[in-house]
C-alpha cells in the first residue's frame, strides 16, 4: 500500500512539474520575443536604430531625435517608476535571486509590469542599458505567478521562477543549455534533480519557440578556423586578467554613480531624463552608444571595421553612459552593455597585438574571449557565458579559448569585487549571499517573530520572596527586572535569590547577560549567544531601552535547525 502511495505521489509530481515547465517555457519565451520585437519597433519608429537613421532623409529630424528621444524616454521611465510602481525603482535579476534564495515573494505584479514597461521604453528610446535583465525578470514574474498556485509540491515557487528565467535566457540567445545553467548558476545556486528536470524542459521549450517556431536569428555569426599558435592561450589568459580589472571598474563605476545620484536633491522622476539627455548629446558624435548596440557588436568581429582609437572611444563612452543610465534610475540591465564593452575591448586588444607584429588567429577569438571574460564576473555566471559561446558559434576551438579567458577573469574579479554585480546590489540592501544561503536566510529572520511574552517580569522594588513567587508561577529559572516605566535593568536567576537575606533585588541581578534589540536577526542572535548558558534572553527597544519581550534559547536553536534542514532538503530533493 505504501509503495502505491509513493508511486502515485511521484507520478503526480512529475506530471505537475512537466506541465509547469512547459507552460512557463511557452509563456516566458513568447514574452521575451514580444519584448525584443517591441524594442526593435520602438528603435525604428523613434529613429534609434541605424537602419531607420540611414533610411530617413531629414538630417535635422535625426539630430533632434538623437537628443530628445532618450531624454523624453527617461522622463516617461521616471514617471512610470515613481508614480505607478510601489517599489519606486526598476526590478531585475537581484529581485529574482532574493526571492529564491530567501524564499520570499517577488514584489507585487503591478510593480513588475511597470518595471517591464519602463525597461521597454528605456531601451526603445535609446538608453544605454540592456534587455536581458528585464527579460530575466519577466520570466521570474511568470514563474512566481504559476508557483503560487496550489500544487502540494515542495519548493514549487523557486522551481517555477527558475523555469521562467531559464526559458527567457534560452530564447534570448537561442541557447537552451546556457538558459538551463544560468537558472541554476545565478538564480537557484544548486543542482537538485527536482529543479534540474523542469528547468531543462522549460529551457528546451523556449528554444523551440525561438529557434524553430519563430526562427529568431542568432545574436551574431562568426567564422573561426581555430587557434593557430599554442602561445595564444597565454594571451587569452592575459586578456581574461585585464578584463577582470575592466569589469570591476565598470561595476564600481555603476555603484559610485548610483551613490552620487542618490545624493542629488533632484526628484527621482527627472533623473532618468538627465541621463537620457547626456546619452543623446554623446550620440550626436557616437550614435553606436544608443540602445543595445547590436550592429556595433557584430562589426567588432570584423577586421578593420573600427580603428583602435574608435574602439577605445566607443567602449569608454558605452561604459560611462551605462553607469550613468543605471545610476540615474533608467530601467534595464547590464548584461547587453557588458557584452558590447567586452567585445569592443577584445577587438582593441587584438588591434594592439597587431601592432607588435606577433602572428595570431585573428580578431574573432580575441573579441569573443574578452566579451565573455568581461561579462561573466559581472553577472556571476562563468559556466553560462562559456556555454553561450558554444551554442552561438557551434565552434569548439573558440569555446576552449573563451573558457581560458573566463576562468582567469572570474578568479581575479571575485577577489577584487565579489561574485557579481547582482550580489553586490543585494548586499548593499541587507542580503549578503557571500557567506552562503543559510546565513543570508538567518540574517533575514527577525527575532521579534520568535519572541515570547510568557516570561517572569520582576519590578526593581519587589521583595525577594515576591520575586521567587513570580518565578515559580511562571516556571522560570530566571526573570527580567524592569523599572516602573518598563525599562530594562537586568536579569536575576532563582539560584541567585534562594538563601539570600532580604535586600534590594538589583543587588543580586546580573548585568553581563546578552541583550538583543528589535533589529537583531536570528544569525546575529546565535552569534551573540555563543557560550551563553541560560534559559532566555531579553529583547529591548534600542532607543527607549524598554523591554519588548524575551526569546527562548531553545526556540532560537529549533528555528536555526529547521531553516538549515529545509535548505539541505531543497538542495538534494529528487522528483
Amino acid at each position: 500500500m505504501g509503495s502505491n502511495v509513493t508511486f502515485y505521489r511521484v507520478g503526480y509530481q512529475i506530471t505537475v512539474l512537466t506541465l509547469v515547465a512547459l507552460t512557463l517555457g511557452s509563456i516566458a519565451s513568447l514574452a521575451a520575443i514580444a519584448f525584443i520585437e517591441g524594442v526593435d519597433w520602438l528603435n525604428d519608429v523613434l529613429l534609434i536604430s541605424p537602419r531607420s537613421r540611414i533610411q530617413n532623409q531629414y538630417p535635422l529630424l535625426i539630430t533632434v531625435a538623437t537628443v530628445l528621444v532618450p531624454a523624453l524616454g527617461g522622463l516617461v521611465v521616471g514617471i512610470l517608476l515613481q508614480h505607478f510602481s510601489s517599489e519606486k525603482r526598476p526590478l531585475g535579476p537581484p529581485d529574482a535571486i532574493k526571492a529564491v534564495q530567501l524564499r520570499k515573494p517577488l514584489p507585487n505584479m503591478r510593480a513588475g509590469i511597470t518595471s517591464t514597461l519602463a525597461s521597454l521604453v528605456a531601451i526603445g528610446s535609446g538608453a544605454s542599458v540592456g534587455q536581458y535583465g528585464p527579460m530575466v525578470y519577466m520570466g521570474a514574474i511568470a514563474g512566481n505567478f504559476v508557483g503560487r498556485l496550489q500544487s502540494n509540491i515542495p519548493n514549487i515557487q523557486t522551481i517555477a521562477i527558475a523555469c521562467g528565467v531559464a526559458a527567457a535566457i534560452s530564447t534570448a540567445f537561442n541557447a537552451p543549455i546556457a538558459g538551463l545553467v544560468f537558472a541554476h548558476e545565478v538564480i537557484l545556486r544548486h543542482y537538485s534533480l527536482q529543479a534540474f528536470a523542469p528547468t531543462t524542459v522549460a529551457s528546451a521549450t523556449g528554444y523551440v519557440f525561438s529557434n524553430i517556431i519563430f526562427e529568431r536569428p542568432s545574436l551574431f555569426l562568426v567564422n573561426f578556423e581555430g587557434v593557430s599558435f599554442g602561445y595564444e592561450f597565454a594571451l587569452f589568459a592575459l586578456v581574461g586578467i585585464i578584463c577582470a580589472f575592466v569589469a570591476v571598474f565598470f561595476m564600481r563605476t555603476i555603484t559610485k554613480v548610483s551613490k552620487f545620484s542618490a545624493s542629488l536633491s533632484i526628484s527621482a522622476t527627472y533623473k532618468p531624463m538627465i541621463a537620457g539627455l547626456i546619452v543623446g548629446i554623446v550620440a550626436l558624435q557616437l550614435p553606436d552608444v544608443l540602445g543595445i548596440g547590436k550592429e556595433a557588436l557584430r562589426f567588432a568581429t570584423i577586421e578593420g571595421a573600427y580603428s583602435g582609437s574608435e574602439l577605445l572611444l566607443l567602449l569608454s563612452a558605452k561604459l560611462l553612459l551605462t553607469a550613468i543610465c543605471i545610476g540615474f534610475g533608467f530601467a534595464g540591465g547590464v548584461f547587453s552593455p557588458s557584452l558590447l564593452i567586452g567585445i569592443l575591448f577584445g577587438a582593441l586588444c587584438w588591434t594592439l597585438l597587431e601592432l607588435t607584429g606577433l602572428p595570431n588567429s585573428g580578431v574573432v577569438v580575441y573579441a569573443i574571449c574578452a566579451m565573455m571574460a568581461l561579462t561573466s564576473p559581472i553577472i556571476g555566471a562563468p559556466l553560462t557565458t562559456i556555454l553561450i559561446v558554444f551554442e552561438l558559434t557551434h565552434n569548439y576551438d573558440l569555446t576552449i579559448a573563451a573558457m581560458v579567458s573566463v576562468v582567469f577573469a572570474n578568479l581575479l574579479a571575485f577577489r577584487l569585487h565579489g561574485r557579481s554585480i547582482f550580489d553586490v546590489v543585494l548586499a548593499n540592501n541587507g542580503v549578503d549571499l557571500s557567506s552562503g544561503r543559510d546565513r543570508a536566510m538567518l540574517d533575514n529572520i527577525n527575532i521579534l517573530s520568535l519572541k515570547t511574552n510568557d516570561y517572569a517580569n520582576i519590578k526593581a522594588d519587589q521583595a525577594l520572596d515576591d520575586a521567587l513567587k513570580i518565578l515559580k508561577k511562571k516556571s522560570r529559572s530566571a526573570g527580567v527586572i524592569t523599572d516602573d516605566e518598563g525599562q530594562y535593568i537586568g536579569v536575576v536567576r532563582t539560584i541567585d535569590i534562594i538563601g539570600e537575606k532580604p535586600q534590594k533585588i538589583t543587588n543580586l541581578m546580573r548585568t553581563d547577560m546578552p541583550v538583543l534589540n528589535e533589529d537583531t536577526s536570528l544569525w546575529q542572535a546565535m552569534s551573540a549567544l555563543e557560550g551563553f548558558i541560560g534559559e532566555a534572553v531579553p529583547i529591548v527597544d534600542s532607543k527607549t531601552n524598554k523591554l519588548i519581550g524575551m526569546i527562548q534559547e531553545s526556540e532560537l536553536i529549533t528555528r536555526y535547525q529547521k531553516t538549515a534542514n529545509a535548505l539541505r532538503s531543497e538542495e538534494n530533493e529528487a522528483v
